[in-house]
């Protein structure tokens, strides 16, 4: 693996649960791979559980670890090819790249959707700059379109807390005051996809994916009736995609936030959410605080799945 974008990198998903598995026995194992290596790790964007877990998991690795956020410890960089830069941003990201690359091993990006252009955004102008430019191998550490370190670590999560061998799980929109991107329930959606679950996708009219991410998940705009006999219920927010809406709000509706009359529609599912989280907004305080809630056991699944990924980065390159 060169570079990791997407499930479609990680190559079998029965064979990338079970190095997952092997990650997450042996997390000191492989610090050879990782020995004067340097992992460098870019924000555009803020970060929590990605900085702390991807930096975890360069230094169980062995690995020296770099982190540049660009907005606070970086010049700004203008990222559009032919403009007069004068303006506030001195350095360019086609002259920025090729040096970043020359500090480091493997760069680790972070660059969310910026809803002014949806072409743009689908195209992933930024982190594929990083890929074509840097002469390094490159992995998303959430994109665009998708957050795939993010469904890894769901997938693994999903693996150990099953109960039945074909679980139906359950992605579910919920409300938010902000317009987020589509990147979480893409690419959660993609990796389920990659699996044999029962796969729903639960939302409100209007709040249709891209269709290449749907893929054979069953739509269900009534929300109870997806709930019914749900094995896991991953609750997310998205902005609407569909033209001429993209990146906007069309409903705060609150009547689709999780709550317990809904949980108690599943098979005692367990809850899931990628953090942060909008309590009483996404979910409530009793679901989230319930037993069945997941959320911290699927964040600490995210070093793991970035240990994962950075290991196959180190065995295949050097």
């Amino acid at each position: 693996m060169r570079n990791f974008t997407s499930v479609h990198d990680i190559g079998d998903i029965k064979s990338a649960i079970e190095k997952a598995k092997y990650v997450k026995e042996n997390p000191f194992a492989d610090q050879a791979l990782g020995k004067n290596k340097t992992l460098l790790m870019i924000f555009f964007n803020s970060s929590l559980r990605t900085r702390l877990s991807t930096q975890k998991a360069g230094y169980n690795l062995g690995m020296n670890v770099i982190v540049l956020d660009i907005n606070q410890g970086a010049w700004k960089l203008e990222t559009e090819r032919g403009v007069i830069m004068d303006g506030d941003k001195p350095e360019h990201i086609l002259e920025a790249i090729p040096v970043m690359g020359t500090y480091c091993d493997v760069i680790g990006v972070r660059a969310f959707a910026e809803f002014q252009s949806k072409e743009d955004d689908y195209n992933e102008l930024i982190i594929n700059q990083f890929i074509e430019l840097s002469g390094k191998p490159v992995f998303s550490m959430e994109a665009a379109t998708r957050h795939p370190l993010q469904s890894y670590a769901d997938l693994i999560t999903i693996e150990e807390y099953k109960k039945t061998a074909r679980p139906k799980v359950v992605l579910t929109w919920a409300p938010h005051p902000r317009a987020l991107p589509q990147a979480v329930p893409n690419s959660f959606a993609e990796w389920m996809n990659a699996t044999d679950y029962e796969f729903v996708i639960t939302h409100p009219e209007g709040y249709e994916l891209d269709e290449k991410f749907v893929g054979n998940a069953i739509v269900e705009y009534d929300q109870k009736k997806a709930f019914k006999d749900a094995d896991f219920i991953y609750a997310k927010n998205w902005a609407a995609y569909q033209d001429p809406n993209y990146g906007k709000i069309l409903s705060k509706d609150r009547s689709w936030t999780v709550d317990t009359e809904k949980m108690a529609l599943t098979n005692n599912a367990y809850f899931m959410h990628c953090l942060p989280v909008r309590r009483n907004m996404i979910v409530t305080d009793e679901v989230i605080e319930s037993k069945q809630s997941i959320v911290i056991q699927e964040a600490a699944n995210r070093v793991v799945s970035a240990q994962a990924v950075i290991k196959e980065i180190l065995k295949d390159n050097y």
